[in-house]
């Protein structure tokens, strides 16, 4: 399908929000402690899409509802904290690499679970993928169990979403993507709130200008990040297709990389070359069965 300038111009935006997302729940959690940071992030998104959640309720069959909230909750709830609580001990840019996963682990899932056919040259390149993990987890300065065990929890996130992305593909592919994050946010917004008042959130002192910069970072994050992100993306793929719309994976990491050099973190050239090497394995993996990557995830 032809690209007009349109779809490459919201391949970029899509690319810059989605990589920008680790750095603000960086900023958020100088402030908010991780289980705030992502209550606020589901918080906004829910606000945003509440008014697409009206007329999506009337869209979606009664006996999909309860798929739908399980939905919201395995693919974006869970994952939020995730990536969260690993980021009080992780550099968002490792936390951005780690997140190139999320197609491998789609494929995984979709042929162990769901039947989906593959082949030797995509086990070769989720071999290729997981090398380049493997070297990435133990090239670092520091490199202890203690750090492994909060990059463990990026790494599940991304399970989650894989098994997340092949749920939507096999049994909500005819729902359309808004209609089922309008009403899986609108119902997220229920336990986010919760948590936001059982960890004290509400008496936080919001005079403060480190707050402030907080309260404005994880905003963005919920806004931006995800309600309008998932717009566009919804957008793109209509316009695009969905191969064209699952490139922006490889955009991702390299967006997050160049936050995390910006705000001092340090990268070595084999991290690099890890990162390389993670997205070949991608690259490999997905050829052939990018319908069923739905949307890249953060």
């Amino acid at each position: 399908m032809h690209k007009n300038w349109t779809s490459w111009l919201v391949f970029a935006l899509l690319a810059i929000v989605w990589g920008s997302s680790f750095i603000l729940m960086k900023e958020g959690l100088k402030a908010f402690n991780p289980y705030q940071v992502a209550s606020l992030r589901m918080l906004f998104a829910g606000i945003i899409l509440l008014p697409f959640a009206y007329k999506a309720i009337k869209r979606i069959p009664k006996n999909k509802l309860g798929l739908v909230v399980f939905s919201g909750i395995l693919g974006n709830f869970i994952p939020a904290y995730l990536f969260c609580i690993a980021e009080t001990q992780i550099d968002s840019s490792l936390a951005g690499i780690l997140n190139s996963l999320t197609p491998m682990f789609t494929i995984i899932v979709g042929v162990l679970f769901f039947k989906v056919q593959t082949s030797m040259v995509k086990v070769l390149g989720m071999i290729i993928g997981f090398i380049g993990l493997s070297i990435l987890l133990g090239s670092g300065k520091d490199v202890s169990f203690h750090n492994l065990s909060f990059a463990s929890l990026v790494i599940l996130a991304t399970l989650l979403y894989g098994i997340n992305v092949n749920i939507l593909s096999r049994y909500m592919q005819q729902l359309g993507s808004l209609n089922v994050a309008s009403i899986a946010f609108a119902f997220l917004m229920i336990p986010s709130i919760c948590v936001l008042y059982f960890t004290g959130y509400f008496n936080t002192d919001f005079s403060s200008p480190i707050v402030l910069r907080a309260l404005a970072a994880t905003s963005v994050l919920g806004i931006i990040g995800t309600s309008m992100a998932t717009i566009l993306f919804y957008y793109l793929v209509k316009q695009a297709g969905m191969l064209f719309g699952s490139m922006v994976t490889y955009g991702i990491p390299v967006v997050a990389v160049a936050w995390g050099i910006w705000d001092g973190e340090s990268l070595n050239l084999i991290q690099i070359g890890c990162l390389g090497l993670i997205l070949f394995g991608v690259y490999i993996v997905n050829r052939g069965h990018l319908k069923f990557i739905k949307k890249p995830a953060t």
